[in-house]
Parts: C-alpha cells; sequence; structure tokens
C-alpha cells in the first residue's frame, strides 16, 4: 500500500471515529511510541530516544489538557494526576538513560487503552438501533429505537 493511500485510511479513521475511539487512538500511539523509546535506549540509537520520547510527551500533554476538570470531577483530577507523573517520568528518561522507565510507563497506559477501547466498542453497540418490543395486546409495528453511545466523563474534545 502507498504512503498516500496509507495516510488516507488514516485520516478517514480519524474523522469518523467516536471521542472514546480517539482517545484510545491516542493511548495506542503513546504506548507505541513509548515502546520504540525503549528499543532506541536498548540500541544506543541516542537521537531516536529523544524523538520518541519526546512525542509520547506530547501525546500524553494532549490527553491531559484535554481533560474537562469541570464536568469530570475526580476522575480527570485523577488521570491529571496520572498524566503529571507521566510527564516527570519521561522527563527523566534523556538523563538516565533507562529503559525502564518508559516500560513502567507502558504498564501504567495499557489498562487504560483498553478500557477506552471497551467503552468505545461498548458504545458503537449502544448505538446500534435495536427493535422495541411492541405492547403485548397492540397490534402496531415495532419501531427501532437509538440510544447515544456513553460521553466518557472528564473530557473535552472540542479544544
Amino acid at each position: 500500500m502507498s504512503y498516500a493511500l496509507a495516510r488516507n485510511y488514516q485520516t478517514q479513521a480519524l474523522m469518523t471515529a467516536s471521542p472514546a475511539e480517539l482517545v484510545a487512538m491516542l493511548f495506542e500511539r503513546a504506548i507505541h511510541l513509548l515502546r520504540e523509546t525503549e528499543r532506541a535506549i536498548e540500541e544506543g540509537r541516542i537521537e531516536a530516544r529523544h524523538n520518541a520520547n519526546t512525542k509520547a510527551m506530547e501525546v500524553i500533554h494532549h490527553l491531559d489538557m484535554t481533560l474537562d476538570r469541570d464536568q469530570g470531577g475526580e476522575i480527570a483530577e485523577q488521570l491529571a494526576s496520572l498524566y503529571g507523573f507521566i510527564l516527570r517520568r519521561l522527563a527523566e528518561v534523556d538523563r538516565l538513560n533507562d529503559a525502564e522507565i518508559p516500560r513502567d510507563m507502558i504498564r501504567l497506559l495499557e489498562p487504560l487503552r483498553d478500557s477506552w477501547r471497551t467503552l468505545a466498542r461498548e458504545g458503537a453497540t449502544a448505538a446500534q438501533p435495536r427493535p422495541v418490543p411492541a405492547a403485548p395486546q397492540s397490534q402496531s409495528q415495532a419501531r427501532p429505537e437509538t440510544q447515544a453511545p456513553p460521553v466518557p466523563a472528564g473530557l473535552n474534545f472540542s479544544a
């Protein structure tokens, strides 16, 4: 597949993704970049380590900046704390050149990514039309009813 086709596919996926899918994609990107960081450290590629780690920090920073602390309440504050911790640890990668740091951060991010994937999947399922059972003594046709997918608390996607 050519680069242009792959880029078009990626753009289409982003444009049609639900908010929960977008968050899951961001977590997946951060994890991928941290794996690159880890691999670069192990292979002694300093510039690659720095570039991947910097990009991972940008993704985590973006996740932090899109938190809606007003509506997200305690969950948003806990996520903000976690993101702050991750950013502080990743800031040490270039100084310490320690592959254990990105490994640890991956272990923190994977359960969050998996939770957002589940939420996106359940939201997509909830958005599918479902038949409404007809009243027992009614001859009317059952009409499909749709339910909006759950809105993730603590996230602001308008920014």
